[in-house]
């Protein structure tokens, strides 16, 4: 990837775009890649040479934590260099500050200014495109380490692997060269509004429409639930664009609109049980008018392209609650080994025992179904029923764990100063999210009685997301 950690390598295509960047845009979008560049390049001289054999990388199940840095054999030890420094940054840049989000309802934009710095953004966009052009690995750690740090204020997962793709990969030229460079440095905040007060999961509902005037488009709705929403600097707006047609799937399209323009509202920050410091808003749009140039894509193709982005946001979701999952378990197996009760540490009772056992081996399991997606994912190979298995399994999972961890703390879990009150809170929206996990189960399900699916409303099963 790099040749020196004194030089940042950019490829022929990515050269060809810095051409275009401004001076500005071109040191920004340098800065970002040069972090991460860096840090991959050190560890070159502990590469394997041909003939040697790699070190033994046990699975989390042989590891002294689950949490454990040189673990899984999916990881290479310049993904543990990499992650050495993502965890430090969460550290040092995150956990202090977190509490004090929290009550704000919204993280700093300072931290999102310093994530770019750092080269945490736009890992898995293509380095022409203005992203780092990193590995989808070393993108999932980042995800990782957010929740061991059990912070879920930062909105980098949802900007950097959801919105980013949609305009990298259906993006006209002059949008991609506008917003990437941007989005990598963490000076532009991105998020996408698909759910409406009457629509989550079914498009048929989507009541926001865009009508054509002239070139331009005139923009009416309203989108709820919307993550990033409050500091968001351009939001990816799903709208229908055609009322007339056969089925919702036909009708879609999606159009980039940008905060300050008139007619575009926010409104307030939504009080949530959990995810406390991650700025969730409405978002209001009134005769707001938009040039050509804001269309997303091709018009009317907007579902298709949301079926094609929506298994990579699940299989990060699933990711994520693993690593929550992970999180839990090291911190519930630290309370019960210090908690004393009947004259010895809770730990020493069977019952106990016997819990920590049950929870660790289903963690175990699922961190291994959610390995291979990964690993599939990696190879372009993974589809929506995989995924849409991933995704609900795992947040399924995490809200055993969390349920079973928080009452291993007794009382003292259902504290909110306690790390695992907040990861009880952050996790019940999981199975929610990101299309439900009874949605889930539909879409897994077509793949096993597909005749039952074909019996079934056209109309239902092209309006699901």
């Amino acid at each position: 990837m790099v040749c020196s950690s004194d030089h940042v390598h950019i490829n022929m295509f990515a050269l060809k775009a810095l051409r275009s960047f401004s001076p500005a845009t071109k040191n920004v979008y340098l800065r970002s890649k040069q972090a991460f560049s860096v840090t991959m390049s050190r560890m070159q001289h502990t590469e394997v040479q041909h003939g040697e054999t790699a070190a033994f990388r046990p699975e989390t199940s042989m590891a002294k934590t689950l949490m454990d840095i040189g673990t899984r054999r999916i990881f290479s030890e310049e993904h543990d260099l990499f992650r050495q420094n993502v965890r430090r940054f969460f550290q040092e840049e995150v956990v202090p500050y977190h509490a004090q989000w929290e009550k704000a309802g919204e993280v700093s934009r300072e931290v999102w200014k310093k994530a770019g710095e750092q080269g945490l953004l736009g890992i898995y966009t293509l380095e022409e495109h203005g992203g780092i052009g990193g590995d989808l690995l070393s993108a999932a750690l980042v995800w990782e380490e957010q929740m061991y740090c059990n912070c879920s204020g930062p909105g980098f997962s949802l900007h950097s692997e959801i919105v980013m793709p949609y305009i990298s990969h259906y993006g006209s030229k002059a949008q991609i060269e506008h917003y990437i460079p941007q989005m990598t440095a963490g000076k532009c905040i991105g998020a996408i509004a698909m759910t409406e007060p009457g629509a989550g999961s079914d498009l048929q509902g989507v009541k926001t429409f865009a009508k054509k005037d002239g070139t331009d488009w005139i923009l009416n709705g309203s989108k709820v639930f919307i993550t990033n929403g409050w500091m968001s600097d351009v939001v990816i707006v799903v709208a229908v664009t055609d009322r007339e047609a056969k089925t919702a799937a036909h009708g879609i399209s999606l159009f980039l609109v940008d905060s300050g323009t008139k007619g575009f509202q926010k409104g307030c920050k939504l009080e949530k049980l959990g995810l406390k410091a991650q700025d969730t808003a409405e978002l209001f749009f009134e005769d707001v008018r938009l040039p050509a140039e804001a269309l997303l894509g091709q018009v009317n193709k907007g579902f298709y392209y949301l079926m094609n982005e929506l298994p990579q946001e699940r299989l990060l979701i699933s990711v994520m609650a693993l690593a929550s999952c992970e999180f839990m378990f090291e911190e519930t197996r630290n309370y019960v080994m210090q908690r004393k009760a009947f004259g010895r540490t809770i730990a020493d009772l069977q019952v106990v025992q016997h819990k920590l056992a049950e929870l660790k081996t289903e963690i175990c399991v699922g961190r291994a179904f959610i390995d291979s997606c990964l690993q599939l994912h990696s190879e372009k190979k993974l589809d929506s029923s995989t995924a849409s298995m991933a995704k609900y399994w795992a947040t399924d999972l995490q809200n055993r764990v969390a349920t079973q961890c928080l009452q291993l703390h007794g009382g003292w879990g259902y504290m909110w100063e306690y790390p695992i009150a907040k990861a009880f809170a952050d996790s019940r929206v999981q199975p929610i999210y990101g299309g439900t996990n009874e949605i889930m189960k539909e879409l897994i399900s077509r793949n096993i009685t597909p005749s039952g699916y074909r019996k079934q409303s056209v109309n239902f099963n092209h309006a699901l997301l």
